[in-house]
């Protein structure tokens, strides 16, 4: 009997039969993956060392198909790394779109603002994510999606909110298939490569402000949060931080609008008294 594929494309979900073997044999579950193609083209072409190309997206036509593609998907079906991968592309991809149709180009804090306040939520309140064959919020994705469903901390090296302060964006989409090695890559690119976000040595800590924020998801504790970071260090400043000798600076998170068009500005913060969902406090 043939075997099927589940293939996932710009348009409808399409059935291809494979060869398989004349005698009868247990039918396997189908393998389902996304077509990220797209997702590729456009972040190889408007992302630059983590920065994005806001203008570029939002003239490219491939973009609004990409998107399709993803309402298209049912996650269901897919093995966990794959579903994990594709929610993390769903999240950023909606985020670009956020910046993209509310045409903002200094901070994603702008958009919602009533008087100069977040509106409610601000920005990730908005109904504009279309995924699985539903209408949510980008909190949605975030706390009720990629928090809830998967405990694992490294989704906040992944997770992008337009901002400077966010872990830089990655020039490919997020593939089951490569998961655990693009997770790792961005832990070490967010925790050593980004010194206006974080510095660890065997001398001093200097933490984003997302450990703070989301202290539970690394286990709630100093000793849990070292024993989180400790894979990506190595010497005495992993022996610290293993053993849960973390005691650290907080940076402010920086809202500053991640475009290709804007200079990175160490130590600079867009905070308020409002703390928007997203880095919120638990």
């Amino acid at each position: 009997m043939a075997a099927c594929m589940l293939l996932v494309t710009a348009g409808a979900p399409t059935l291809v039969a494979q060869a398989g073997p004349a005698t009868e044999a247990p039918i396997a579950a189908p393998s389902v993956s996304v077509d990220n193609r797209l997702y590729d083209a456009l972040l190889q072409a408007y992302v630059v060392d983590g920065r994005v190309n806001y203008d570029g997206f939002a003239r490219d036509s491939r973009f609004p198909q990409y998107l399709a593609v993803l309402n298209a998907v049912n996650p269901e079906r897919l093995v966990e790394p794959e579903r994990l991968a594709y929610w993390l592309n769903v999240y950023n991809a909606y985020v670009i779109q956020l910046i993209v149709t509310h045409n903002e180009r200094t901070s994603i804090r702008n958009i919602n603002r009533t008087f100069g306040i977040l509106r409610l939520k601000g920005p990730w309140s908005e109904p504009l994510v279309r995924a699985a064959g539903r209408v949510l919020t980008l909190d949605d994705v975030a706390h009720r999606i990629l928090r809830t469903e998967f405990h694992d901390p490294r989704i906040h090296f992944a997770m992008v909110n337009a901002a400077l302060g966010s872990p830089p964006l990655r020039s490919e989409a997020y593939r089951g298939a490569m998961l655990e090695q693009q997770l790792f890559d961005q832990g070490r690119r967010f925790l050593r490569e980004s010194p206006w976000n974080n510095t660890v040595d065997s001398a001093r800590f200097e933490l984003s402000g997302i450990f703070d924020a989301y202290r539970q998801d690394f286990g709630g504790t100093l000793k849990a949060l070292g024993t989180s970071l400790g894979p990506w260090f190595e010497g005495p400043a992993r022996q610290k931080i293993e053993a849960g000798r973390l005691f650290f600076t907080r940076r402010e998170f920086d809202w500053s609008l991640n475009s290709t068009a804007r200079p990175v500005t160490s130590g600079v913060s867009l905070s308020s008294s409002v703390t928007p969902s997203s880095i919120r406090r638990f």
